[in-house]
């Protein structure tokens, strides 16, 4: 099991849904979409996503609907998001049960604080059983923890590490890697990835860890419970 986080994006207008899934997932998440209320809470019920961001007004069964019935079976973090500023709108809102209420137009930026907060609130007690061979990413220290050991990295290594735990097990280039580790996209070169790659594999192997693979003319992949 590795620490990301899969948040369920409901929102039926194509640039508001394309602008969080990619500020989301740079930020670390992986992400699922839907544009449309129908079908949202069996998604949920099969698939539990660690945060629901909700949007209010969709096309099939509205988002109060949804969050209210969501309720009824779990206590994931939900947090709405609506045009509908009112107060009558957030109060509702909140009495059925969503953690935290966004107005449009939002800063992405003050939506991805809201879903860290929450998540930092909500995601530990999920967790309380992990298995021996757990990476937990803490994106307020950079730090990593393995089974309770911490290994501090550098930002850069810390978003290259993240990145690669996206998705446990695929590969990723180089050049993938470079563009989820410098936030300023300057350029580098592909062979800077190996020297930071190098950095973490020390890191981990420190703790008799080594979960980064290498794939000979392709890339690296993360590779749970791997030991060194």
């Amino acid at each position: 099991m590795s620490g990301v986080a899969e948040l369920l994006i409901v929102e039926d207008e194509p640039k508001i849904a394309a602008a969080m899934r990619d500020w989301l997932i740079a930020a670390g998440y992986a992400i699922r979409l839907s544009d449309s209320g129908d079908g949202v809470v069996d998604a949920v019920r099969a698939q539990p996503p660690d945060l629901l961001l909700l949007d209010v007004m969709l096309p099939g069964e509205d988002g109060l609907s949804i969050c209210r019935r969501v309720r009824e079976f779990s206590d994931l973090p939900i947090i709405l998001v609506t045009a509908r500023v009112e107060e009558i709108d957030r109060l509702l809102g909140l009495d059925l049960g969503a953690d935290d209420y966004v107005c449009k137009p939002f800063s992405l930026r003050e939506l991805g604080a809201r879903v860290r907060a929450l998540l930092r609130r909500t995601r530990p007690a999920s967790r309380a059983a992990v298995a021996d061979d757990d990476v937990v990413l803490d994106a307020d220290r950079f730090e990593v923890r393995i089974a309770g050991k911490a290994l501090a990295l550098t930002p850069v290594e810390f978003r290259l590490l993240r990145r690669l735990m996206e998705k446990p097990g695929k590969v990723y280039s180089r050049g993938q890697l470079l563009d989820a580790s410098y936030e300023d996209h300057r350029i580098v070169s592909d062979r800077t990835v190996d020297s930071h790659i190098r950095n973490l594999r020390r890191k981990f192997g420190e703790i008799g860890q080594d979960p980064i693979a290498s794939v000979y003319g392709v890339g690296f992949r993360f590779e749970i419970g791997r030991e060194g």
